[in-house]
């Protein structure tokens, strides 16, 4: 059999590339025109993003924990790991991963490993996300941190995993970072966890995008 794993391609040379619009925010939008193999070429829209972090916290009691946080561009309050964007320029993706855990949680964590790396809709947009899998948790010391909008009231639920898996496969959960981040812990628990990586295991796909914040700050 053949080894399968996902590689960077040269077989679509990008012959011109614009930035449309700039958000100022998080995404930004940019049109290529891509060369075909076949002769000729197209154009491609893609929304680029500074990639994200997610956290799958598992406790001595094999619970995963769920936040609730409302995502406006489905209308929905989505139960989801503890995640968050990388946007700040520079910063290590554990890192980030730790901050998010202190942020939406108040959770610290004595061991941290890679859990899945995945694109999260790679017809549209260059988004990396990667999740951790952080055990030995327990409360963090000092002030709980104050969101702000969406982040001002996050419910958390402690579930467990089996029945998190149950709640994927039926249909009531659909944020991604979620689907994968449970279905890959309860896969790797089946397997006494041989399948996690190094929390610091390279990551080639993640997006050298600060986010369109800085971007614009640089610009300016």
């Amino acid at each position: 059999m053949a080894e399968i794993a996902d590689e960077p391609s040269s077989a679509y040379p990008v012959l011109d590339s614009e930035t449309v619009y700039r958000t100022g925010r998080v995404i930004d939008l940019r049109t290529d025109s891509v060369a075909m193999p076949g002769g000729g070429s197209a154009t491609r829209d893609v929304v680029v993003h500074p990639g994200a972090v997610g956290v799958i916290a598992l406790d001595e009691g094999g619970r995963v924990l769920l936040i609730r946080q409302y995502r406006h561009a489905v209308g929905r309050l989505l139960w989801e790991p503890p995640a968050g964007l990388l946007d700040v320029a520079g910063e290590d993706p554990l890192e980030a991963a730790k901050r998010e855990l202190y942020e939406e949680a108040h959770l610290s964590a004595g061991r941290w490993d890679v859990l899945i790396d995945a694109f999260t809709s790679p017809g549209m947009t260059d988004e990396a996300v990667r999740v951790y899998l952080a055990r030995d948790v327990s409360p963090a010391p000092g002030a709980r941190f104050q969101g702000v909008d969406e982040e001002a009231d996050l419910p958390t639920e402690w579930v467990p995993l089996d029945h998190a898996v149950q709640l994927a496969l039926s249909g009531r959960l659909h944020n991604p970072l979620a689907v994968m981040g449970v279905l890959a812990a309860s896969a790797n628990a089946r397997e006494a966890f041989a399948w996690l990586r190094p929390a610091d295991s390279p990551w080639q796909e993640m997006s050298p995008f600060p986010g369109s914040s800085n971007v614009t700050r640089a610009e300016s």
